[in-house]
């Protein structure tokens, strides 16, 4: 097995392990690395759908990362008030 295939592996188990998260950041971020990991697998095996839809679901992640960190420094700043 060569490093493609295990960086296809890691990449699957990434995103099966955040599928199982009951904490949202966490099922984020774990499925962020996922994401980015079959984006290389992708580029590595020249899969430009794999590379499309993964970095395109990388990107929502950061997205919505971003928004919940935003949310909850505006919610701490409320709550100190």
């Amino acid at each position: 097995m060569g490093m493609v295939e295990i960086l296809g592996y890691a990449a699957s188990i990434m995103v099966a392990i955040s599928l199982t998260m009951k904490d949202i950041v966490k099922l984020r971020v774990l499925n962020f690395i996922g994401c980015a990991l079959f984006t290389a697998y992708g580029l590595m095996i020249d899969s430009w759908p794999v590379v499309l839809t993964n970095g395109f679901i990388a990107c929502v992640n950061v997205y919505f990362l971003a928004k919940m960190h935003r949310q909850k420094k505006t919610d701490n700043v409320v709550t100190a008030s």
